[in-house]
């Protein structure tokens, strides 16, 4: 028997059910959908054909070809009939067939959409007379693994044209000779694994299909197509959502660390929300965005805030806000492709030259309703004392250290804190406390030990739950989820929270007209630390000599000492950093809707249309308060909370009541609209010639506007109300009077519209070639003013020789060897340029009495986008039918026109302006691996490997925009240098007299300095100590199954990198405060003569040494009239000096899973179709360099400390009904 191109089908006691459900969902949507009968639509269909001396078979594919029908026949009986001529004019299916079968002993009958041709009565009665006594029956059904029935399945005795298809319940019955001995029966559908059975005599023979996982991932989707893998011309990397899923993780990017090839993954933070940083083939521009781009189902996906593209690409920023795929749930994503290289990113135009990363979520599935559950809980780890890379000192060590300090007749700072030894000390020679008083506040000062981890950080437990929904018929499919997750973070009262929700429906309105339509949502909710407050800086920094809480458990505050308002007011104000978390917030809230309608339309078998549409608002509150008991405060108030603020000049107060309230609301709004049309061809003697064609017209419009608001005199714990100040005498209080006149409500509103065409052509021999021409042109409203740089087109050529089908057809053991080739242009722009001057207008000025403006921008519509072109060579190649797959690419990509800043003459207004000036290089390559190595009976190994590598380097003119501290940190520019490139001090070493450390700060010839760029000082003063970012990355990934048990882990590793070590003097510079806790290290200083032979850690120079001041004042800062200020103090030259930079390699187990899914058998007498249960952990131990002493080589001493990537656990559930 034979099917072709059969549509799933369901009862109509089903189809009834499904209607309901497909109704709620509409109406969520608020859209139409239409029940058509598949039979009104079969009785009503009309062809066109003309056909002389053909088959049966030929006829009834043209007919299938012109219309949704399908038909199921044996093909023997048809060909029994010979070849046939037939013309008909818009002529009805049934007039059709009539005529065909007429005479023949044929007859052919409706179902649904399908038409079954059998026997005529006579004929089957008269068969089956002959061969009654010689026959057997063979009668089962057929479903899938969910247990909806599968018509229209292929039934067949092996070896033979014997058999049947399944009818729309999904069974079968046909006959067989006696006989035959010990037969078997194969069960085929298309998407489905072939099935063989033998038959040892049962009365019902059922069969389970399951899905074809190759066959599904034969193809890549590209937003604007899909393309056949077989055949593409491009990179691009393909990955299943399942295959990458980790419990416990709420946003994909997470899951993405080591697995694509060439995609960089680089997280700075363990602090919860925190977003990574990505980069797909190395950096493509200098100072724009240098993420990739997400497109969801088909739609380019926007930040839910404007972020500067400077702290984006700063390594040290702490992104907490979200991406562009922040609000999308995990468990709603079937799969996820990568576009690396010119050819896959061309269609996107001058928004893709950093990449494109597709991400395409699941679909309803035709069968009844099938509802799912999954569940994780989330154990993420605190920090601890104990832990490798808390090198710090106990409270013990802490007096011991101080008490050296003070024998040592060290002069400590006059402003610190009065507490621990030194305190003690202090009050001790005062005369406050006689002697006994004293050892007994040091006694217990050494045995306080707090632990500030434990009392700023929490063991945080997170929890995350979706619901969904899938089913349908071959008319309406859908599929609908809920989401719900609470992800806690270890710093205590941080925590993000997202609500979800996704509809999706496809409605088949016609035979020709396909409506496909989606929702998405998402509400999000965040609380983490105000910006003047860092837990994890505290913990790291505060010594542990000091109480949190009085014995009777209230706050033990000390006395800080404080600066007012610029500097004004100087006083000491009591802190505690639980007090000032307590009375203090930043909260994020968000919001966001997105709808998306689909048409497709199919004009010919050969040709459709397609217009799609989306619509999306988003909506955030950003709101960050400070308390009036808050320390921060009571220093602008320059008095404590319960002190009357003091009027005049001389009570310095910014601040009289109340706290802070600092506020922006951003609201974008995103509209798109394509008009696409696909052609797809097929033609030659064996159908061996392809041709595809796609043109589109696409629209974007992207409007933005923002908020920012800072109001004084907030009092969020008396019902969120502000003090009543309209009685103050604003001259009472200048200082506050002067930041009401500078302090105003801004607003700030943005639009981008885009105007797009775009091309693809391809052609295709067989298997045996491929070739490929892409092209997209945009003008835009922020390119420049002249027309040739506003349509500049992005184009790409590219190809695919199919080695294998060519000359190694015969070789058995390989399976396919592809070579891939293509060049192409990218472009890109950078936000927040325009070619016209934007000038912001100001209130009355005081001064003049009269309204002022200022520039804003300078106009610059010479400014032309930057141009990447990209060359890349890859090779496919598969072994021993697919156990062992082999693949390389490698690129070259070269940015002209790179946005830079180049230096003005100031009498242009400005300083430096931004232009098109010089270039940036990037070469790679990858090697992915993978293979099956053990299958045997129901165990199998299945391992898979990549390694990436990517260097760049810069071309451009030096400028003076750059600080001392870019330099040192990496975040400068540098030509002839790869991004990321930061420079060090070198060290030659301490000084043998006293134990200082030594550096060639060229104090002997600073003539050689003078009037030198900073870039050039730095250069010759500082060594280059190599990237932050690193060279090679890769992972190794490993599969166990067993049975229903998986064993899974996955290795990333990085190499190239170089990490500098967190401050070691930084602390102390001003003097060794009594607050501060220092590390271990300190015991191994330098402290006599000879030292220097044992330790690189210097000594700690008295305040009292006559040499103090010149150490803590460089040289440079006296003559920065005549030479750049490369350097500040002795100090802070070792703390960046080349010999505290060391290698930022590491090999992390990223995850460990470890999940069982209970086999079918268990199920039956449950409600369950499916279950698992799973145990995973994440970042359970990393291997780094010993020089590091446990510091997490993801983060580097540019900064304060983050709270490091922590280890966390989770149990995951799964379960189907």
């Amino acid at each position: 028997m034979e099917k072709r191109r059969l549509c799933f089908q369901t009862p109509r006691g089903c189809w009834g059910k499904s209607w309901k459900i497909a109704r709620m969902f509409s109406v969520l949507m608020c859209t139409l959908t239409f029940s058509v009968s598949a039979t009104a639509f079969a009785q009503h269909e009309q062809v066109t054909l003309n056909f002389k001396q053909v088959t049966v078979r030929q006829v009834l594919n043209e007919i299938q070809r012109q219309t949704r029908l399908s038909f199921i026949y044996n093909t023997e009986q048809t060909e029994q009939l010979g070849q046939i001529s037939i013309e008909a004019h818009n002529e009805s299916v049934t007039s059709l067939l009539d005529r065909i079968f007429a005479g023949t002993g044929l007859t052919w009958k409706i179902q649904e959409d399908m038409i079954l041709i059998s026997q005529t009565t006579a004929e089957t009665t008269k068969r089956q007379q002959a061969q009654q006594e010689k026959m057997v029956i063979l009668t089962g059904t057929v479903t899938d693994a969910q247990k909806n029935a599968l018509p229209g399945v292929t039934v067949k005795i092996a070896g033979t044209s014997i058999g049947t298809s399944t009818d729309v319940n999904g069974k079968f019955q046909f006959s067989y000779p006696q006989n035959q001995q010990q037969i078997v029966l194969e069960f085929s559908f298309v998407g489905m694994q072939t099935t063989s059975v033998k038959y040892a005599g049962q009365k019902e023979i059922n069969v389970i299909l399951y899905e074809d996982q190759k066959e599904l991932d034969e193809v890549v989707v590209t937003g604007y197509q899909v393309l056949d893998k077989r055949t593409q011309t491009s990179a691009i990397t393909t990955v299943k959502a399942e295959d990458i899923m980790i419990p416990g993780v709420t946003s994909i990017d997470q899951m993405l660390e080591g697995r694509i090839p060439e995609m960089t993954f680089m997280l700075n933070s363990g602090e919860v929300g925190a977003t990574p940083r990505l980069r797909v083939r190395g950096t493509s521009t200098l100072l724009g965005n240098r993420e990739p781009l997400w497109v969801l189902d088909g739609i380019v996906m926007t930040d839910p805030v404007d972020v500067d593209p400077d702290d984006l690409n700063n390594p040290d920023y702490l992104n907490i806000i979200g991406n562009a795929i922040a609000g999308i749930n995990p468990q709603d994503i079937e799969r996820i492709d990568v576009l690396k290289d010119a050819s896959a990113t061309a269609l996107y135009g001058t928004r893709a030259a950093n990449g494109v990363i597709v991400v395409t979520t699941k679909k309803g599935r035709i069968g009844k309703p099938v509802l799912s559950y999954s569940h994780s809980s989330k154990i993420t780890r605190r920090p601890r004392y104990t832990d490798r890379n808390i090198n710090l000192m106990n409270s013990q060590e802490r007096v011991r250290f101080g008490k050296e300090l003070a024998d040592q007749h060290y002069i400590f700072p006059t402003q610190m804190p009065l507490v621990g030894y030194e305190g003690a000390l202090y009050r001790l020679q005062s005369g406050l406390t006689d002697y006994d008083t004293f050892l007994n506040e040091v006694t217990w000062y050494e045995q306080v030990n707090t632990d500030w981890f434990d009392i700023l950080t929490r063991d945080a437990y997170s929890h995350s739950h979706t619901l969904n929904v899938s089913g349908g018929s071959d008319i309406v499919r859908y599929y609908a989820s809920l989401g719900y997750d609470r992800d806690n973070g270890v710093s205590n009262t941080t925590y993000t929270e997202r609500y979800t929700v996704t509809a999706k429906m496809d409605v088949q309105m016609t035979s020709k007209m396909l409506m496909a339509i989606k929702l998405n949502g998402n509400v999000q909710k965040k609380n983490h630390l105000v910006s003047t407050l860092d837990a994890m800086d505290y913990a790291y920094n505060t010594t542990r000599a000091l109480p949190c809480f009085n014995e009777d458990g209230s706050l033990f505050y000390y006395e800080r000492y404080r600066g007012g308002y610029g500097g004004q007011g100087n006083k000491y104000l009591r802190y505690n950093i639980v007090n000032e978390i307590d009375n203090s917030s930043s909260g994020y809230d968000g919001k966001g809707i997105q709808v998306d309608l689909n048409l497709k339309y199919n004009i010919l078998p050969t040709w459709d249309v397609t217009a799609t549409g989306s619509y999306s608002v988003s909506s955030t509150l950003q709101e960050d308060w400070w308390g009036d008991k808050t320390a921060y405060v009571a220093a602008l108030k320059n008095g404590e909370y319960e002190d009357k603020p003091i009027p005049g000049d001389d009570g310095k107060c910014i601040l009289p009541y109340g706290g802070i309230l600092k506020t922006k609301n951003s609201d974008t709004e995103n509209l798109t609209f394509r008009l696409q049309s696909n052609y797809r061809k097929l033609f030659g003697e064996d159908d061996q010639h392809l041709i595809t064609a796609l043109l589109g017209y696409e629209v974007n419009m992207l409007r933005s506007k923002s908020m920012n608001n800072e109001v004084r005199g907030y009092l969020k714990e008396r019902g969120m109300q502000f003090a009543d100040m309209s009685s103050l005498n604003l001259d009472d209080y200048p200082l506050y009077k002067e930041w009401l006149q500078q302090n105003h409500l801004t607003l700030t509103r943005g639009l981008t519209n885009q105007l797009s065409l775009y091309l693809s052509l391809t052609y295709g021999y067989r298997e045996y070639f491929t070739l490929n021409v892409n092209g997209r042109t945009d003008a835009s409203n922020k390119f420049g003013s002249r027309s040739n740089e506003r349509l500049l087109p992005v184009w790409s050529v590219s190809g695919m020789w199919n080695i294998q089908e060519t000359f190694l057809k015969e070789a058995s053991w390989l399976s396919e060897m592809r070579l891939r080739m293509s060049y192409g242009m990218q472009g890109n722009m950078l936000d927040g340029q325009t070619p016209n001057m934007l000038i912001t207008q100001q209130p009355i000025n005081s001064y003049y009495n009269e309204n002022v403006s200022n520039v804003y921008q300078f106009p610059n519509p010479n400014l032309k986008w930057e141009e990447t072109k990209q060359t890349n060579i890859g090779l496919d190649m598969s072994f021993f039918n697919g156990r062992l797959n082999i693949g390389g690419d490698f690129y070259y990509k070269k940015t002209e026109n790179v946005f830079s800043w180049v230096n003005v003459a100031p009498t242009n207004g400005l300083t430096s302006y931004l232009m098109n000036n010089g270039s940036l290089k990037n070469v790679g390559y990858s090697v992915t691996l993978s293979a099956t190595p053990v299958k045997i009976n129901d165990f199998a190994w299945r391992i898979s490997t990549s390694y990436s590598a990517n260097k760049n380097k810069t071309q451009t003119d030096a400028v003076e925009k750059y600080e001392l501290e870019d330099y040192l940190a990496g975040t400068a520019i540098i030509s002839g240098e790869s991004v990321g490139t930061f420079y060090s001090y070198e060290f030659l070493g301490l000084n043998a007299q006293n134990g200082t450390p030594v550096f060639d700060d060229y104090t002997d010839r600073r003539h050689l300095l003078e009037d030198k760029s900073l870039e050039d000082v730095v250069r010759m003063v500082m060594t280059k100590s190599g990237t932050r970012e690193p060279v090679f990355s890769g992972n190794l990934f490993n599969t166990f199954t067993w049975r229903g048990i998986t064993l899974s882990f996955n290795l990333a590793y990085s190499l190239g990198s170089k990490v500098r070590l967190f401050a070691l003097y930084e602390p102390i510079i001003s003097g060794v405060s009594a607050e501060n806790n220092v590390r271990k290290e300190f015991v191994n200083r330098w402290q006599v003569p000879g030292d220097e032979k044992r330790t690189r850690i210097p000594a700690i120079i008295n305040r009292s040494d006559e040499m103090y001041d010149y150490y803590n004042r460089h040289w440079s800062q006296e003559q920065s009239n005549k030479t750049k200020t490369f350097a500040y103090n002795l100090w802070d030259m070792y703390d960046n000096s080349d010999i505290r930079v060391v290698s930022g390699n590491y090999l992390k187990m990223q995850t460990l899973t470890l999940r069982y899914s209970l086999q079918p058998k268990l199920l039956k007498k449950t409600p369950f179709s499916s279950a698992s249960v799973s145990f995973s952990t994440q970042n359970l131990f990393t291997i780094s360099a010993k020089a590091l002493k446990g510091q997490d080589p993801s983060q580097a001493g540019f900064a304060k400390p983050n709270l490091s990537v922590r280890p966390n656990y989770t149990i995951g559930l799964n379960v189907s009904f």
